[in-house]
């Protein structure tokens, strides 16, 4: 047999020592920048040492963030790994061949996300000038996926070679049982202990018990047996005649005690991926299907939809989609809430599930390191050992203002496409909690404006959807000083109430409904008063504490008119200074224009593009009527999507201005996917077709629909419409768009407003 020279083994991948996991703590610990001290919550971006394309899986309450061989390691910006419930059982995770890693030729996230695949092969293996083994004479095909907190992995090695090859395989692997706010960057003054490992036949066991007195545990199961297995590898020598195969196969289990009682419970590889396949294909039935002319543009819808499918998680109360990967994949209210809303039409049964699970972890009491009041609404929940001990507030954490006038907006939203009165009757007691909060805790001063100022004493002290800690000045650049009423809160406000106004109608409450729509109108005319600039043709981002404006231009304006709460006439003022106000980048609009003060098109929150942000803003144009604005923002979202990895949209990007023949500048730390990210492309199209479904009136309502010049034909099947359903297909001629029905099912009218 001819043996594989791949060297001698090193001390680790590259010549890197192996790290223990207490010391690989101690340099996350090292690593944060005094200047963050202002932002306890910063996310940390050191220094990559490789340009590489992340690689995100995710099922459940377990996530996996992999570089693109599939492997975890210790480097570059830190954060991949193996996270569940909040922690980061897996450190290090890597294959080898050799001394070295295999050569790389190619690897991707299946469209429908549930299945990492790479491919591998060896490099030439020399003995002086000779060369014993070719190159490409062994390939590896690397499959991996996530499923109920087991993180599966299918190596199949063959040998392509004329010769018996004999492979030396090895696996390294370490856990540091980090809470993701290390991973983050938050220092803490002390950890728990790691437990002794537990190697036996095939299997490893690394521990950690919490300050919190919660065990978690990873356990590692390979088949076949290694040849060798220790606390930190794993070794195979696979001896592989020409055009042989063998097949390994590892089981990653992230156990918090209790542990499941016994491992021969948990599915087989091809069980679990089988159950993994099955959830993903009833989740896909649920939502309308959408195929157009344009194979670039089906891309990113293709890929938007799957990676809502992959961050929504089950829960108790139905699915509800996580935030983002890797730093928010948790419930936040604000972003399951807008998230439902963009993806409203596609799929209401997320909405349906948003609402029951902030509906029973709304607060009930004043809790002040919670920033909790009776009547609000969620803003985010974590597990995981700090929030446990509440080195970080979030364990369940209300510091949002705007949650709760969303979560009313919403139950309207749900009804209208629904018509499903028996949820809102469930829940009308807690969207009356989520006004009385409006009218009291929202408006403390009575000026009947909602503002808010932290509680909490470790709380976020922005509490607006830009929260970070800079994100709210005046035009000098000073920090605004609280309580601070934001702009498009007053709008969420006004919708919420609007909403209110209509359920409360449909429930039989004329008195409560005829108040809330009087408030409402109160409301939009004190907001145009005090929030107006003329000089800005805008209006002003917040009023602080004194009621003085902070006179900078921003997309929160935008927000103004998705709500209904802009008067015609700005809106309109609003649209014609899109292009020269530099709020426009040409790949979308800008969080802050560019010329103001603190812009910065490198800054999260102050002159970089949110796809949420852009796609909230062309429904609010499209609504005034400003259509071509709207297809203005889409077409630049779009253009962004050819150039980002796997068309997946990212959390954001950097708001430089477009450049000719390159694509969008990437934000370091974005997570992708992100939840209200990938649900954008929905609303934009929905805002470009003027697509309204009145549930209870059985009605679909194209309104003015328009297409960009990219995209000639769109067609939709399954939309559903109350316990009716129809497939649609349109075509564009020209500046029209005509509208064709392939089928319906059951009582469906369809209305078209050209």
């Amino acid at each position: 047999m001819v043996q594989s020279q791949f060297g001698q083994e090193s001390q680790g991948a590259h010549g890197q020592q192996a790290v223990h996991p207490e010391a690989a703590h101690h340099s996350l610990a090292a690593r944060r920048p005094e200047a963050a001290h202002l932002d306890p919550f910063y996310v940390l971006a050191p220094s990559p040492t490789a340009d590489e394309h992340a690689r995100v899986l995710k099922q459940g309450d377990t996530f996996a963030v992999l570089d693109h061989y599939g492997d975890i390691k210790p480097i570059g910006l830190g954060e991949e790994g193996l996270y569940h419930d909040g922690t980061r059982f897996l450190s290090r995770f890597l294959l080898l061949l050799g001394p070295d890693r295999p050569l790389f030729l190619s690897s991707t996230v299946k469209e429908d996300n549930a299945l990492l695949a790479v491919d591998l092969t060896n490099p030439d293996v020399r003995s002086g000038e000779r060369v014993l083994i070719s190159r490409g004479s062994l390939h590896l095909h690397r499959a991996s996926f996530l499923w109920q907190g087991h993180w599966y992995q299918r190596f199949q090695i063959r040998n392509y070679g004329l010769e018996p090859i004999e492979a030396p395989l090895s696996i390294r692997f370490a856990a540091d049982f980090a809470d993701v706010f290390e991973v983050r960057g938050t220092r803490r003054q002390a950890r728990g202990r790691f437990l002794d490992a537990v190697v036996g036949s095939g299997t490893v066991e690394l521990g950690y018990r919490g300050l919190d007195g919660v065990v978690r545990r990873i356990r590692l199961a390979f088949v076949p047996e290694p040849i060798e297995l220790s606390a930190s590898e794993a070794r195979f020598r696979p001896a592989l005649q020409p055009q042989e195969e063998v097949v390994y196969e590892v089981t990653m289990s992230c156990l918090i005690e209790p542990a499941p009682a016994a491992a021969a419970a948990w599915p087989s590889y091809d069980a679990a991926l089988e159950q993994a396949a099955g959830v993903l294909h009833q989740a896909r039935s649920r939502a309308c299907e959408i195929y157009t002319s344009n194979e670039q543009f089906n891309e990113w819808v293709n890929r938007s939809a799957s990676d809502i499918d992959m961050m929504v998680t089950e829960t108790p109360h139905g699915p509800y989609p996580y935030a983002g990967v890797p730093w928010f994949s948790t419930p936040f209210g604000r972003d399951g809430i807008i998230t439902a809303l963009e993806y409203l039409w596609v799929d209401p049964e997320i909405a349906r599930g948003v609402l029951r699970y902030l509906a029973a972890t709304q607060a009930s009491c004043v809790v002040p390191e919670q920033d909790a009041e009776p009547g609000k609404i969620l803003h985010e929940t974590r597990g995981g050992e700090m929030a446990a001990l509440g080195e970080v507030p979030f364990g369940r954490y209300y510091g949002s203002v705007d949650a709760t006038p969303l979560f009313v907006m919403l139950a309207g939203a749900y009804y209208q496409r629904t018509g499903d009165r028996e949820l809102i009757e469930q829940l009308w007691p807690n969207v009356q909690s989520a006004l009385d909060w409006i009218d009291n805790y929202g408006d403390a001063d009575g000026d009947g404006f909602v503002e808010y100022a932290r509680r909490s004493s470790t709380g976020l002290a922005q509490q607006g959807w830009k929260d970070s800690h800079d994100s709210v000045f005046h035009a000098d650049g000073k920090a605004a000083d609280g309580p601070i009423a934001l702009c498009e809160v007053q709008g969420y406000a006004f919708a919420a109430r609007q909403s209110a106004a209509a359920l409360a109608a449909l429930l039989g409450h004329a008195d409560q409904a005829e108040h809330l729509a009087q408030q409402a109108r109160q409301l939009r005319q004190r907001f145009d008063e005090h929030f107006w600039c003329d000089e800005l043709s805008t209006y002003a981002l917040a009023l602080d504490g004194g009621k003085r404006a902070c006179r900078v231009k921003t997309s929160n304006a935008f927000h103004a008119l998705m709500t209904g709460i802009a008067e015609p006439r700005r809106a309109r003022t609003l649209a014609e200074t899109l292009d020269g106000s530099g709020l426009f980048s040409g790949w979308g609009l800008r969080t802050l224009a560019d010329g103001q003060p603190r812009y910065n098109p490198m800054s999260y929150h102050n002159g970089s593009v949110w796809p949420h942000d852009n796609a909230l803003a062309a429904a609010g144009l499209a609504q005034y009527g400003h259509k071509q604005s709207t297809l203005a923002i889409f077409s630049g979202l779009f253009d962004a999507s050819m150039f980002v990895d796997l068309h997946r949209m990212p959390e954001l990007f950097c708001g430089f201005p477009r450049r000719p023949g390159e694509g969008p500048t990437l934000y370091p730390v974005a997570c992708a996917p992100q939840s209200w990210a990938a649900a954008s492309v929905f609303m934009l199209l929905a805002a470009c077709l003027g697509i309204e479904i009145d549930a209870p009136r059985r009605q679909l309502r194209l309104s003015y629909p328009l297409l960009p010049g990219w995209l000639n034909e769109v067609r939709i099947s399954r939309l559903r419409v109350g316990d009716a359903s129809v497939d649609l297909v349109l075509r564009r001629h020209g500046r029209d768009v005509g509208t064709n029905v392939l089928n319906r099912s059951g009582p469906v009218d369809i209305v078209i407003i050209k």
